[in-house]
């Protein structure tokens, strides 16, 4: 111990990762700079054989302990321990528990991990974006080997779109525009046909969507990239390709980003249903 400063030993228990109460108490100690605060964490607690252990410790260190032990007979159980042995201890979740379980009328899941799960969630889903984002357009066919799901169409069809909203929903998606002056990547041919989406729309639609697209640019809508002939032509291109890979299409003519990410969520669910029945 350096100078003057006294010290405060703190038990972090917890029957998860112990991130919280550890928050909790390194928050608190931080009003109190003139003490070190010496913070030891016990995460996955899951019986009572090593509470006590803990307790034995806690109590030949003068500790005090802090815990989040949502599962409830652990909960009483080192609360009733830490009182009978004169350690101070303190339950981070516990008031605000009993004040949600009474406001909303139904008792916690008393199930560990729960935030630790959120928070996984959450880096999934930037994970996806990222993803979504470095191989959209068709930048890098390195991976499509690696995504979830590959949506290729003629440019407009929403594929940008499309990858993001998925992208939020956990799935890495990688679009490639099909142009029939360029052959597709090798890569896009190698995967199995049900995890690639070709997407479609009718010619007068995508005219309209491309002029509007020219106008917004500053340019003609006379424009080859609007003209009917040459839409056809991409369109006839893109439907040759899709057959080629045997994959299912969806027309996204008169559809909502919305609905047509759906469609494919559907599309994705029934085809893990199937896998996991084989």
């Amino acid at each position: 111990m350096q100078g003057n400063q006294q010290g405060q030993l703190i038990y972090v228990v917890s029957d998860s990762i112990g991130e919280t109460a550890e928050l909790v108490v390194r928050a608190g100690a931080s009003q109190f700079d003139r003490f070190l605060i010496d913070v030891q964490k016990y995460p996955y607690i899951e019986d009572k054989e090593s509470i006590d252990e803990i307790i034995a410790s806690a109590k030949e260190s003068k500790a005090m302990i802090v815990f989040t032990l949502v599962i409830p007979e652990l909960n009483a159980y080192i609360t009733k321990q830490a009182a009978l042995h004169g350690i101070p201890a303190i339950d981070v979740m516990g008031p605000l528990m009993h004040t949600l379980q009474s406001m909303l009328k139904e008792p916690p899941t008393g199930k560990p991990g729960l935030v630790r799960r959120l928070d996984e969630e959450y880096f999934r889903k930037v994970d996806a974006i990222e993803f979504a984002v470095k191989y959209d357009d068709g930048r890098d066919p390195r991976g499509l080997l690696r995504a979830d799901v590959v949506l290729i169409g003629v440019s407009r069809t929403s594929k940008t779109p499309l990858s993001m909203y998925l992208a939020n929903k956990r799935l890495k998606v990688a679009n490639v525009p099909l142009v029939p002056e360029v052959e597709p990547p090798e890569e896009l041919f190698q995967l199995p046909p049900e995890r690639c989406i070709g997407l479609t729309i009718n010619p007068e639609q995508l005219n309209g969507i491309r002029t509007e697209r020219l106008k917004a640019l500053g340019l003609t809508s006379q424009a080859n990239y609007a003209n009917l002939d040459r839409i056809a032509e991409e369109l006839a291109y893109s439907n040759k390709i899709i057959e080629r890979l045997g994959c299912p299409v969806i027309d996204v003519s008169k559809k909502a980003v919305e609905e047509t990410a759906n469609i494919i969520l559907e599309m994705i669910r029934k085809n893990n249903l199937r896998n996991e029945k084989k």
